[in-house]
């Protein structure tokens, strides 16, 4: 019998029957079929990201955040493009809200990985890469960089990204129901918010996403989404669970994450924390433009207590 290889394990993965995307929630992902929102869709996103703090965040030019977590091994094998275990270890982030340019300085026992991610409006944006202080032009690479990205910018912001004016997607939203969900022990009764995004995460002209906003606070407790960013996940579909909700500069900012992968098979996938958060530095894009960053972006984030 031939030996079996990474491939084989993802190709069996892959091919498995589709499975319920997520708790409480019978049915895949699907697009909604409708090119209109529904009045009481906008009106759930507007109040959840008010409970976050949207206003306090309109007042915000920078965010630099830090983060250390923990991938499991199986998905370093099966998905090691998007890993990266060698460079993903802990990382510095600067978010430059108005400029909508998001900037990731990673750390691991391979060195330093260093990506510029820019949204552009009506398209799917650019990257660049810098492994060790090269650029880099992989396009495996520079794809799930983006897609890295722009998750973290959705599991951070949430609602306020959506729900920011010029964010560069067109969204089409409704409801989908109710749901009672458990994370990190705790019970929530959710509304769910479908949304198809486009263009998606990363480079994927569009994907679908499903916010489960608690009824009591109204913050968003967790988020499904589809992968269609990234030759090896197309057709996969994950979730993101957030919670330890930190009020600072008038938002309230998640500060644990839980990620599962729901199709093609139920994994554990990830688990991270933020460790480091300030804002209002005054940063400029030449700060985080390049192989390293420089000027005010350069110092970590301020430790979280």
């Amino acid at each position: 019998m031939p030996p079996v290889t990474r491939r084989h394990v993802l190709a069996g993965l892959l091919a498995a029957p589709a499975l319920p995307l997520l708790q409480g929630c019978a049915a895949p992902l699907l697009p909604l079929g409708t090119t209109a929102s529904t009045p009481e869709a906008q009106a759930l996103l507007a109040s959840s990201a008010a409970a976050h703090g949207a206003a306090a965040l309109a007042g915000i030019g920078d965010v630099s955040v830090s983060y250390a977590g923990r991938w499991r091994a199986l998905m370093g094998r099966l998905q090691p493009d998007l890993v990266d275990a060698g460079f993903r270890g802990g990382s510095e982030e600067r978010l430059l809200l108005r400029e909508q340019l998001v900037a990731q300085g990673h750390a691991g026992p391979d060195g330093r990985k260093q990506v510029l991610r820019e949204a552009v409006a009506g398209g799917q944006g650019r990257v660049r890469v810098w492994v060790n202080g090269q650029e880099t032009a992989d396009v495996q690479r520079r794809a799930a960089a983006a897609l890295v990205a722009d998750g973290y910018s959705l599991f951070l912001l949430g609602p306020m990204l959506l729900a920011r004016p010029g964010n560069g997607r067109t969204l089409v939203m409704a409801l989908s129901g109710t749901a009672r969900i458990e994370v990190d022990g705790q019970a929530h009764e959710c509304d769910v918010l479908r949304v198809d995004a486009a263009p998606g995460l990363g480079f994927s002209p569009g994907d679908q996403l499903a916010l489960y906003i608690d009824r009591r606070e109204r913050l968003m407790r967790r988020v499904g989404f589809t992968l269609e960013g990234l030759d090896g996940t197309r057709n996969a579909l994950a979730e993101v669970d957030a919670w330890g909700h930190l009020p600072l500069h008038g938002v309230r900012w998640p500060t644990r994450f839980h990620e599962r992968l729901l199709r093609p098979a139920p994994l554990p996938v990830h688990d991270w924390r933020m460790t480091g958060l300030d804002v209002n530095r005054g940063l400029d894009p030449a700060s985080v433009s390049g192989a390293v960053f420089t000027g005010a972006a350069a110092r970590p984030a301020a430790a979280l207590a």
